[in-house]
């Protein structure tokens, strides 16, 4: 129950507009490590962009700015929303030097720009972090702070050149508008890694992306993200909720994933397999095993394959199965034919899935082997 209410506090966060979640920088840490066993390279000489990100608060800006020397940046821009409903709540970027943004006469509150050029210890206490970054960006010393002249949507003139700019855009974009959001980063022709909720897989301009190898999955789903940092304002609900070490309400949640169009190892592991045989003996799901045969859809040429781990390695036609399988897939293994194909034979149709045994399914993907 406690991880439903966590869970319908994203959906609802979608569907009201409310789009305040902030990514936790051991979520951005472990997935970006993913990337650069794959490739040390992935981020060197680039551009990052994290264009929904309030630079006092961002987890995205602290990670990259961390890392900035170690991943080999070139420029690490960030852009805020105005309003932030944590503003100088979370990260506390300054600390309690309250005068920086007085000094400037640009309250914090503003829609504001960072652009990181250069990043070191200046201040020659042997170690670089946040302190040393405050520093350099009060002096103006090869970086660049400054208000915008809108309120920082994405979507904004003054956010699309800075977007221009960049190679990778790295965020948490809004749920309510990221069909919107994925576009624009293809229309520009954007590197991108981007959370957002699972359900976002079934939409159609997201599938058709993933079908063509345009886009993927990252290196987990569900618990993989371990939570979103939200607002005092926000109630909190049962035990996949709560409040952190350093005071932040944390959302857990098991609906959300990455998605991105850069290359990582995962996606290319095969999935292993069982024969139809073996998986009607020894499965260790009861929907399979002592069945004489797998499913047929009553309104599509498919198996029903209810599991990923239950795909038959032998089945040579195709088959219908969860759309969690595409935290697996190996675009070397199968190819995806569609999502409920069905539906372009039944326009009328309004179930959630295939039909089997007269009932319907939840929906499916549907592919065969390679």
């Amino acid at each position: 129950m406690a991880r439903e209410a966590s869970a319908k506090n994203l959906t609802n966060a979608k569907r009201a507009k409310n789009d305040e979640f902030y990514t936790q920088y051991i979520d951005i840490q472990k997935e970006i490590e993913k990337y650069l066993d794959y490739n040390p390279n992935t981020f060197r000489a680039k551009v990052v962009y994290c264009n929904c990100d309030d630079p006092f608060e961002s987890n995205f800006f602290r990670y990259f700015v961390l890392n900035f020397n170690k991943l080999g940046l070139k420029q690490l821009i960030t852009t805020s929303y105005k309003p932030s409903p944590v503003a100088n709540t979370q990260l506390a970027l300054f600390g309690d030097d309250k005068t920086l943004a007085e000094s400037k006469g640009r309250p914090k509150l503003t829609a504001n720009k960072f652009i990181i050029n250069e990043v070191k210890d200046i201040d020659g206490d042997g170690e670089f972090n946040l302190k040393d970054v405050a520093k350099q960006l009060k002096a103006n010393k090869n970086n660049e702070w400054a208000p915008l002249e809108g309120d920082g949507d994405f979507r904004s003139d003054e956010c699309i050149e800075l977007l221009k700019q960049s190679d990778v855009v790295v965020t948490n974009p809004p749920f309510s508008l990221f069909r919107e959001y994925v576009k624009q980063l293809f229309d520009y022709k954007k590197k991108f890694l981007i959370i957002g909720n699972i359900n976002c897989i079934t939409y159609k301009e997201i599938f058709q992306k993933i079908k063509n190898n345009e886009a993927w999955l990252g290196n987990g789903m569900g618990r993989w993200i371990s939570g979103f940092i939200v607002p005092q304002s926000y109630e909190l609900y049962g035990t996949e909720a709560r409040i952190d070490e350093n005071g932040d309400r944390i959302v857990a949640t098991n609906n959300c994933l990455w998605l991105t169009n850069i290359d990582h190892g995962r996606r290319h592991q095969p999935l292993p397999l069982m024969t139809m045989e073996d998986n009607l003996k020894y499965s260790k799901h009861k929907e399979i095993k002592g069945k004489k045969t797998y499913g047929v859809y009553d309104n599509y040429d498919a198996i029903e394959v209810p599991f990923t781990d239950a795909i038959p390695s032998d089945y040579p036609g195709t088959m219908g199965v969860p759309i969690s399988f595409l935290d697996k897939y190996n675009p070397e293994q199968f190819e995806i034919l569609g999502m409920d194909d069905h539906r372009l034979q039944y326009p009328n149709w309004r179930g959630r899935g295939p039909d089997l045994n007269g009932k319907p399914v939840y929906r499916r993907i549907i592919i065969k082997h390679k």
